[in-house]
């Protein structure tokens, strides 16, 4: 049962238990209702304790039944918060655990609250573009004021018992069993004939409310430019200060706005997104992932010192091999460099500083990977200098440890034929910088044994990663769309544009950085190398050499001082190149086209419909599970905007139907032929389908 309760000398314990997180579906709401007017009805009750199952109190609302039914079934979360808040015996909420969105609101409606020390309790649906709708932003500034309640709505972020003890949100915060504390409590109260407060009969206490409300307003518009959430947050909790009845029908009415929001939309798409890639449709739990507590890793250059710190920062020792003491000692140092520059910043204390580096075991043989239960490669992109380092590995590493290439764009296939245990090798593909990027491209061979794909996704959790699963091909997911839309943007400067109004359009519709800006910090040269493979692999694919011709003139970007733009000595900031431009323009005089004026809006579609172009391909390949995996491979490792909810989901919006015209259109102009449509986008806008219906994937890929 969901919900179950058991009488401890005439005080009923509710117990609700819905694993993972104790969510508040519709058998729960249902049954802490009935089980509060059940005690309400017994002679027997003087009271009422509720808490959670296991490790949370509650994680707010039930994910399963969003979007269906159930989620508006009644009782509804405000209806179990009426029943517990008007209950003529009194409640005591015992918050076992975290209580977060609905859970802490539901707790807020209760007459008491005991919580266990170390408890986090928080607010976040600002992070899915909405506000708290249950009561949330009325009773928590009553409950611990104005600045501390706007505080964590705003930020959403969650925030340990321990400091609001002390408030009228806790009753008291223990470090026992606060079940035990919440019945002792109760007793207490009920002996003392004591009324039994509601929160929402609380005025809010503040100096200079007014003020402060202005000051926030100002501060949230400032930081907030395209979240319509945290400003509507900030009018409900202002709405606090007003009659509890008038305060909740502003929340009523921010809260409907929100949830209807495109933005809203985008981070809930975004939110269950990043859910749906850590399952992987063929490996249930009866899968079990092998043990990882001793990784090995060969290259400390930026991408293996990056990786390895990920593994060190979880507390996981690492061998790492390199084939020269200095280039070993250069990759130390910087890692180093790294732990003590988050030491200066407050980020970890310098103890933390030796605890890290302590888990770091430097050599030059690669004897010191034979223990390792995970071995990363992350050496040049070459296939020779890549089988030489897995023939190496393969010899040294035991029985059952699993192999990784950190390849960005190899054929992982190809790499396990190196060793004589394919089943054992994938893909891990880091992001730059390693130690910062979330996420983690997870390549799956032909022959990847599944307990390797989930060891790998369950390591990529213990690492704080976002993990997609992507099968094999060139790019694999990001970068193969990443080369179209890098593509359209170096036809876009043939054509007559340059490279600072492409990056001003791009970042003005959402993007973290430009195309421009990206390469030079990347390093031209990168892509350079690919292109020039690709001339050889793909001689039928057409590029713009002007980013050839950047790289002969050695602009490789802000490693060199000059890319795209000129960069002053120790700084990152970029200035437009009179020398790039001359050349850009030489270059459009020598195809002989005149150069023209080029729309924003132009530059936007082209570079956006070109990833959700490619994005229809991989999907339709199966080299992609489903359409918002793309998604979150571009909102965690890309730059995309978060509130346009990625390029597939951002092509949904916009109409697939106006994305294919949009194609046609500008197939009709320079480099058409780089616009053929891919044969799903054609189907799903002809059939008025998105990408992310259910069943959007052809039947040869699903």
């Amino acid at each position: 049962m969901a919900v179950t309760t058991t009488l401890h000398d005439g005080i009923a314990v509710v117990t609700f238990d819905n694993p993972p997180v104790n969510g508040l579906g519709l058998d729960v709401r249902r049954g802490l209702a009935e089980a509060v007017e059940a005690a309400n009805a017994d002679d027997a009750v003087q009271g009422v304790v509720i808490t959670g199952g296991g490790r949370f109190f509650s994680g707010g609302a039930d994910i399963k039944e969003f979007n269906t039914p159930r989620a508006g079934q009644a009782p509804n979360l405000h209806d179990v918060i009426a029943v517990v808040e008007s209950s003529a015996k009194p409640v005591c909420v015992a918050i076992n655990g975290t209580a977060l969105g609905g859970g802490l609101e539901l707790a807020l409606g209760a007459h008491y609250r005991v919580a266990r020390r170390g408890a986090e309790v928080g607010l976040p649906e600002v992070k899915i573009g909405i506000l708290p709708g249950g009561g949330g932003t009325q009773r928590l500034p009553r409950a611990v004021g104005l600045e501390a309640a706007l505080n964590m709505i705003v930020s959403g972020a969650p925030v340990a018992a321990e400091r609001l003890a002390g408030t009228a949100l806790f009753d008291s915060v223990v470090d026992g069993d606060p079940v035990e504390a919440a019945i002792a409590l109760l007793r207490e109260r009920i002996a003392a004939g004591a009324d039994h407060p509601r929160v929402r009969d609380r005025k809010v206490e503040h100096a200079d409310a007014q003020a402060f409300i202005a000051w926030a307003r100002m501060g949230v518009a400032a930081a907030s430019a395209n979240y319509p959430a945290p400003l509507r947050c900030v009018d409900a909790v202002a709405a606090s200060l007003r009659p509890f009845d008038e305060g909740m029908a502003v929340e009523r009415e921010g809260f409907t706005v929100l949830v209807n929001s495109p933005e809203s939309r985008a981070l809930r798409h975004a939110f269950f997104g990043e859910r749906a890639a850590s399952r992987i449709d063929d490996i249930g739990p009866d899968v079990k992932p092998r043990p990882v507590t001793r990784v090995g890793i060969v290259g400390a250059g930026t991408m293996g010192g990056g990786i390895a710190m990920n593994f060190l920062n979880a507390g996981i020792p690492v061998a790492i091999v390199e084939t020269s003491q200095e280039a070993l000692d250069r990759g130390l140092a910087t890692i180093r460099r790294n732990y003590e520059g988050s030491a200066k910043k407050g980020r970890i204390t310098a103890e933390q500083v030796e605890q890290r580096m302590g888990l770091l075991a430097p050599s030059l043989d690669y004897a010191a990977l034979a223990d390792a239960d995970l071995v990363i490669e992350a050496v040049y992109e070459d296939y020779a200098v890549k089988q030489a380092v897995f023939e190496k590995i393969d010899a040294v590493a035991k029985d059952g440890a699993i192999l990784a290439t950190n390849t960005s764009t190899l054929d992982v296939d190809r790499v396990a034929a190196f060793t004589r245990r394919p089943q054992d090798v994938l893909g891990l593909h880091f992001f730059s910088p390693a130690n910062v990027m979330r996420l983690l491209e997870v390549v799956r061979g032909a022959k990847t044994a599944r307990d390797v794909m989930a060891t790998a996704m369950a390591m990529a959790k213990a690492i704080r990663k976002t993990a997609v699963v992507s099968g094999v091909c060139d790019g694999f997911i990001g970068n193969r769309m990443i080369e179209q839309y890098s593509r359209q943007a170096t036809f876009l400067l043939e054509e007559g544009a340059l490279p600072q109004q492409v990056d001003r359009a791009m970042e003005k519709f959402g993007f973290a950085m430009g195309p421009f800006r990206m390469g030079d910090l990347a390093g031209n040269d990168i892509a350079w190398a690919i292109r020039k493979r690709r001339y050889l692999e793909r001689p039928d694919m057409v590029y713009a050499k002007n980013a050839d011709l950047l790289c002969e003139m050695g602009r490789y970007g802000q490693k060199t001082g000059k890319g795209w733009y000129d960069y002053r000595p120790g700084e990152r900031t970029p200035h437009p190149s009179a020398e790039v431009e001359a050349m850009i323009v030489e270059q459009s005089k020598a195809l002989g086209i005149t150069r023209r004026e080029i729309s924003d809006q132009e530059i936007v579609e082209r570079l956006v419909y070109a990833l959700a172009n490619e994005g229809a391909r991989i999907l339709a390949e199966g080299i992609a599970a489903r359409a918002s995996d793309i998604d979150i491979v571009y909102l965690a490792g890309y730059g995309f905007p978060a509130w346009r909810g990625g390029p597939m989901f951002h092509a949904d919006q916009v109409g697939l139907y106006n994305v294919l015209a949009a194609m046609r259109r500008y197939a009709r102009g320079h480099r058409g032929e780089a616009w053929e449509p891919a044969p799903l986008l054609v189907e799903l806008a002809e059939s008025g389908r998105s990408f992310n219906d259910p069943g959007a994937r052809p039947r040869a890929a699903a």
